[in-house]
Formats: structure tokens, sequence, C-alpha cells
């Protein structure tokens, strides 16, 4: 527990021995019992009667701490001491629980997001010095040593390291960096010592707008909450005019009637209608939603946004970096008279010079270190590939129209991607395919929009139709369209969003620069990867922090149970509070009764709000 809630827990337990003293010890004089009762009501409730006071002058009347006061000290007033402070004394202990509650929901997001750096190690001149990250300025030269966090987004002027980028993207392989590359804050650095030239200010940094993101996330109301907020509104000022007028109308209308039942009644009423149950737990549950989503790695800006994501009727994906990989690789190798490992190995010598994105899968699938010596003369031939002598043999990478041209006779592949043809010696020798991969975590995300009763989803692309089409039946999608540009999928997302119901939603789930547009107009946009395009990360309302589209599945999961907490809450609370308002009307229910329905549905309220944090993954 913090400070705060340790200085409450005091108050409480010394304000609760008080009362066991007053109630156990047999005094003479009844003033003593009632002094003591005084004491203990002012060591754990001065702070809310203050709290009432200066709310008046603000013209904040009916909150809850006028409420707690007025019935209170209303109940003084009538002689019923121990009920006054027990009902301030459980008060504080829902308040308690509320903080303790609030406190578990915020450590189950700063520990997905422990990535805020404590400092920053910058030069001044010659000398180093240990600041505040606020306080280093654009162009500042870091130092970050092995073990530490790097504190500010930068491009790193000496030395190289192993960043570990776990807590930003999900990925456990580290990432090598040395001179000229970006780093972004949040990363670890595993092992060398990188001096770093600050490119944004801590507040422009990486880490600092993620934070951000998750703090102010609940500024961002649902309209279940805008629902509470506008009936507690309502409900208190009308809940305390009936109140008055059960203390003042009875007594003047009915025959023997006492002005003190009536009081007591009254007051009792007071207690009950307070709507803390309400205005606490219902906010709390959306606050464990996104708690519960940002422990598996998807921040959602909003309240509004994870009510939204509860009834996605729609999701719309697009295809590169978010249902595959985003990275060409060598994919399939069919070699005819050589070997699979031979045929890559003339083809990675043969594209060793160049720099294309087709040589670099095939050097990176080849993985070996290459003699240059072995290559002794090559010829690029534009938009048909490459002409090599590798040792000693004609070696001839490329496309269909390169074997046509040196005519070739060779086997047309009907594979789908980049299809690399390879001759030897002016023979055929096979081909390599080369593709962008469906992740395998896309299989699984499909099957889980199903069962998280997604009617329909659909992929948006500006890849080629062929292309296209083999991952959409391979994914087993409801719909897809290729060779969109930025306008095309606006269009595509304008005409779904007529197909889904009044109150269905359509998910957007992208990570480029140009799915921007989309993002901003669908219902829920959701950009893909922490380390995704900052335009992308700004419009959408939702972020998966690692690239896997089955986070939204979850998410989608998470924003349901949500939802069902949320009502059972609303009902439990209002039905519990009309129950006993009814009954302290009528004299039936004593204020212990009315403290039951205060504090402890606000207690249970609170409970079944936390259960949220408890959902697996």
């Amino acid at each position: 527990m913090n400070r705060k809630m340790n200085r409450q827990l005091i108050k409480i337990i010394v304000s609760l021995l008080l009362v066991v003293i007053s109630l156990f010890l047999k005094f003479d004089i009844e003033l003593y019992h009632n002094i003591l009762y005084i004491i203990a009501y002012l060591i754990v409730g001065y702070d809310i009667v203050l709290k009432a006071i200066r709310n008046i002058f603000k013209g904040k009347v009916f909150d809850e701490n006028f409420l707690m006061a007025v019935a209170t000290i209303g109940a003084f007033c009538i002689g019923e001491f121990p009920e006054a402070v027990a009902v301030m004394l459980f008060y504080q202990v829902g308040e308690l629980f509320q903080s303790y509650a609030v406190d578990k929901s915020r450590k189950s997001v700063a520990n997905l997001m422990n990535i805020r750096p404590d400092y920053a190690n910058v030069y001044r001149g010659d000398e180093m010095m240990r600041v505040d990250p606020d306080e280093v300025n654009i162009g500042d030269i870091i130092l970050v040593k092995p073990g530490e966090k790097i504190p500010l987004d930068g491009v790193v002027v000496e030395g190289e390291s192993m960043l570990n980028t776990q807590a930003l993207t999900g990925e456990v392989v580290p990432r090598k960096v040395s001179v000229n590359d970006e780093v972004l804050s949040g990363c670890i650095n595993n092992n060398g010592i990188l001096k770093i030239k600050v490119s944004k200010e801590f507040g422009e940094s990486t880490v600092s707008k993620i934070l951000d993101l998750v703090e102010n996330a609940s500024s961002r109301k649902s309209k279940s909450e805008n629902f509470i907020s506008k009936f507690a509104k309502y409900y208190t000022p009308i809940v305390v005019i009936v109140a008055v007028l059960l203390a003042i109308i009875p007594p003047l209308v009915i025959k023997d009637a006492l002005f003190s039942d009536w009081l007591y009644r009254a007051l009792s009423f007071l207690v009950v209608s307070c709507p803390c149950a309400l205005v606490i737990s219902i906010p709390l549950s959306f606050f464990g939603g996104i708690g519960a989503s940002s422990k598996i790695g998807v921040l959602i800006k909003g309240s509004n946004y994870l009510e939204a994501i509860a009834s996605a009727e729609i999701v719309v994906c697009d295809k590169t970096g978010t249902l595959t990989e985003g990275v060409f690789k060598v994919q399939k190798i069919d070699a005819v008279g050589y070997s699979d490992d031979d045929l890559l190995r003339y083809a990675a010598y043969a594209e060793g010079f160049s720099n294309h994105p087709i040589s670099l899968s095939l050097k990176q699938a080849y993985n070996k270190e290459m003699n240059e010596k072995l290559v002794t003369k090559t010829q690029e031939i534009s938009g048909k590939g490459v002409k090599a002598l590798v040792d000693g043999k004609i070696v001839l990478v490329g496309n269909e129209k390169l074997m046509k041209e040196y005519n070739i006779k060779f086997q047309k592949s009907e594979e789908t991607g980049t299809i690399v043809y390879v001759a030897i010696n002016d023979e055929f020798a096979g081909t390599i395919l080369i593709a962008d991969k469906i992740k395998e975590d896309s299989y699984k995300a499909l099957k889980l929009f199903k069962n998280n009763n997604v009617e329909k989803v659909v992929m948006l692309t500006g890849d080629l139709e062929n292309i296209s089409e083999s991952v959409a039946n391979e994914l087993h999608l409801d719909e897809y369209h290729a060779e969109l540009l930025p306008q095309d999928k606006v269009h595509w997302v304008e005409k779904l969003m007529t197909q889904k119901s009044s109150r269905g939603k359509l998910i957007f789930i992208g990570d480029g620069i140009n799915d921007a547009p989309v993002l901003a107009l669908s219902d829920i946009g959701v950009a893909m990867g922490g380390l995704g395009s900052d335009a992308a990360i700004e419009a959408a309302d939702v972020v998966i922090m690692t690239d896997e589209p089955s986070k939204i599945a979850n998410s989608i999961h998470i924003a349901k149970k949500t939802m069902h907490i949320v009502r059972e809450n609303i009902f439990f609370a209002i039905g519990v509070k009309i129950g006993v308002l009814v009954l302290s009307a009528f004299g039936l229910a004593s204020m212990w009764g009315a403290v039951f329905a205060d504090v402890g549905v606000s207690i249970l309220a609170i409970i079944n709000a936390l259960r949220i944090l408890k959902i697996k993954k």
C-alpha cells in the first residue's frame, strides 16, 4: 500500500479502538462515552466533513461527502453517537478498499509499462551528470551503460550494443544497434556502452507517449460512465429533498409522530441514498478492463473505446505487417539437378553485390560467410536480374524475362509470391520462392474473432490480387479487397460501416502511415506494433505493443467481460438501494442497514469490479 493508504488505515484502526474502548469500558458518566465517540469521529471523518464544506463553496453541494457529513452530524444531534461514528468508519473502510482496488489496477498497468527511466546520464561540457530525463534537451549527448534503460529517443553516435525491446514490442530477440541507428526510449541496453544524441524531448519520446496514453485513458468516459455521472447529478439532489420532506412533513400531519423518529429515518435515507457504489465501481470496472488489456500488451486510450470493443461486429485488417510478417523471406526452394543448398548458394553469390530486397532475402536465407573472390564478373540486367561468374560457372538469377532472353528452357512456377529463376551454365537449375509469410498468430486471431461473435473479418490491402487472394484463402477470411490506395481503403471502410447493426462497431487494424485515415474513420482504430508508424499510433484508439492481432481478439473478450460486470454492478447497486430506501422511509431499516446499503454494496461492487483483473490471457 502507498503512504496515503497507510495513513488512512491508521486512522481507521485508531478510531475503531476508541469505539471498542467506549463500548466495553463502563463509565459512570455518559458524557465520557460520547467524548470518545466524538474523538473517534473527528479522527476518521474530519477530512470528509472538510471536503464537504470546501465543495459547498465550490458549488458542488450534493456529493457523497455532503451526504455523509449531514447524515453523521444529524445522528449526533439526535443522540445516536455509536451509529454516527460507525457510518463514517464504514465509509472510510469502503474508501480504503476503493484506493486499494485502484492502486492494484494501476500497478497492473505499471508492471507492463515498467519502462519509465529514472534518470539520464548527460554530458554537460566535459562532465557527465545524472539528471531527470525531463531536464535533457534535444541535441544533448547521453551515455547509456549496460543494463540501463534508454531514457530518451535518439541516434547512436558512438558504440554498438544489443537492445532488449521486449517492453515496447514483446519481441524477445535482442536488436543490434550501432552508429547512426535510431533508438527508442524504454528499451534496455544489454551489453555495450552507447553514446546517443537526443532527438526528442522526454515529453515527446516513445516511452512518455505510451505512459501518457495509459494514464489518461480514464479521461475519455464511456457511455455507461456518462450515464452514472448524469444519474448522480440529478439523483442526489432529489434524495436530499425527499429526506428533508421525510423529516418535516410526517411529524406535522401524523398524530403522535415524533420528530426525532422521522429525523432518524430521514438520516438513514440519506446514508442509503449515497451513490458511492455506482460512482466508484463503474469507473473502476473500466479501469480494471484497461489494466487487464495492458497486461496482455494492448493499450486502450479510453473506457469509451473499451465499451465500443465489446460490441465489435466487423474486423477489418491491413495485410502487410498485420496479418503477415511484412518481411520478404525465402519460403521455398525447388532445385533441378542441384541440391537446394547449392542452388541457394549460387543465387546468393550472384546477388552478393546488390542491395535490392530480393538480393537481401537470398543472402539472409544463405546466412553464411561469403568469399567475394569466388565472384569474378557481375552484370546487372535492368528489370530482369543479374548475370555473374560464380566459382567458374555462369549463373543467371532473375525473372522469366531473363530466362527467355538467354533462351533457357525453364519450368514456369505457379507459386504465389516473387519467383526467382536460376540457371547455371545455360541450364535451368530451379526456382526460389520469396514471399511475405503469414504470421502464425493470424490463424489464432481469426479463430478467436469468431469465438467472440465477430460476424465478418475483412482484409484491405494495396498488394497484388493473386498474393492477396492466397492470403485470404489461407486464413479463410470472409472478404478481401486488393490493390487499394489509401483513399480506396477509406471507401471500403465507409461501405462496411453501413453493413453493421445500429449497436455494432467496426474495428480497423493497421500499421502504416497509409492506414492513418481509416484508423481515424473506423469506430475503433487499432495500430499494430509499438514501433509502428507514429501517424498510425496517433490516429489509433488502441495500440498493440506486439505484432499479434490475436491480442485484439483477447481484448474483445476482456471488454465483453468488463461490460457484463458493469451491468451487474448497476443493477445490483440500484436494486439494493431502492429496496433499503423504501424500508428506511417506513422505519423498517436502521442506520446499520443503511450503512450496508451504502458501504456494503460499494465494497461488494468493488470486489466484483476487481474480477476483471483476474481474466487469464
